[in-house]
């Protein structure tokens, strides 16, 4: 299942020169597709909450299905979130600092410091030696058979689906959020505390709307939804089976995009409300190009469509893929890891 460009061959000289010229032509903001998309999800995300409202008098049957679809529609909210942090959203600067608050707002997180954060997951992605911000704890083989029997536990546990999917995208939202990060100058500490001033104001409105139990659940439902989604679309991006790693000067930008994120090849319903985030190849290559532009990049040029898609059915696969192997470049299983250490002591005992 190689989902992506064989991963000992760079992207040719002549294809990188080809693929500068073309992203280009995409990373020009259209204020109308922007300013419509907007529109095709806050207004329903609005009209939504509306109904919810409507349907606490009648049934909390109503309500949750009413919910889900809501944090359905927030991942869409975080995608436009998402391009104005990267100031791809609009061609102004303000209007993406200022649509990215309000977006910030309904997906709790503050602008400013998740900009700064995953600045450095793009500038970082795939590199070995700069693991640590923005991205997914990941180990290498030697690393995890030299840590402590406690740090193999943590490790095991963060990466248990349970974990990984339906806790700790509501630790992050609901808590970790709602702290500077470690490092973060004054302004991304400063969109920290605005930010939770915000959402303290939203949720007084809200409660005195709603109540504040029944505004509570609806909203612990809507962000445990949306985030599980979002963190498996992070998760699919850039663990799957022909991954791209690599150390020091052998870390190569272009290669880390084609072949370090993944194209993930979804239903059209789903890739709508994912905001084409699937062309993760095409936004790492430049996070210059809006994502109503992604998927007429990915189809401009031959390089881009080499990328071989991972499908919704395949990316299931990727859930036992746990440490990454330096020797065999590639990620293995703990069953996989564990094979190959029988191995290694039959070998020794032969010997």
């Amino acid at each position: 299942m190689a989902n992506h460009l064989s991963s000992n061959k760079a992207v040719p000289q002549e294809d990188e020169t080809a693929w500068k010229q073309i992203v280009v032509q995409y990373q020009k903001p259209s204020r109308w597709r922007a300013l419509w998309q907007i529109t095709d999800t806050i207004g329903p995300y609005a009209l939504i909450w509306y109904l919810m409202y409507l349907c606490l008098a009648i049934s909390w049957w109503l309500v949750l299905p009413l919910a889900v679809l809501a944090g359905m529609f927030l991942v869409r909210v975080f995608i436009i979130f998402h391009d104005c942090g990267h100031g791809s959203y609009f061609k102004s600067r303000r209007a993406n600092d200022v649509v990215g608050f309000i977006t910030g707002l309904l997906t709790c997180t503050p602008f400013y410091q998740w900009r700064w954060d995953h600045a450095i997951h793009h500038a970082t992605s795939g590199h070995l030696d700069k693991r640590g911000t923005g991205d997914l704890w990941t180990l290498t083989v030697q690393e995890y058979l030299e840590s402590s029997r406690w740090r193999r536990f943590a490790y095991r546990l963060a990466r248990n689906p349970i974990v990984l999917f339906v806790i700790a995208p509501l630790v992050v939202l609901v808590f970790k959020q709602r702290l500077p990060s470690r490092g973060a100058n004054k302004r991304e500490r400063l969109s920290v505390y605005w930010m939770n001033l915000a959402i303290l104001g939203m949720a007084t409105g809200l409660s005195l709307v709603f109540g504040v139990l029944p505004y509570l659940l609806i909203q612990l439902i809507i962000l445990a939804v949306a985030g599980s989604i979002g963190f498996w679309l992070f998760y699919v991006q850039h663990q799957f089976e022909g991954v791209y790693w690599e150390r020091g000067g052998r870390w190569d930008y272009a290669n880390a995009a084609l072949k370090g994120s993944s194209f993930y090849k979804l239903p059209k319903i789903m890739q709508w409300f994912s905001g084409n985030i699937g062309y993760h190849h095409i936004h790492h290559l430049s996070a210059r190009i809006p994502n109503y532009n992604l998927e007429r990049c990915h189809k401009a040029h031959l390089v881009f469509q080499q990328v071989k898609p991972l499908t919704l059915f395949a990316s299931l696969r990727t859930l036992t893929l746990r440490l990454w192997d330096e020797k065999r470049k590639k990620l293995i299983s703990f069953r996989h890891l564990k094979k190959l250490n029988s191995q290694q002591r039959s070998r020794q005992s032969h010997r």
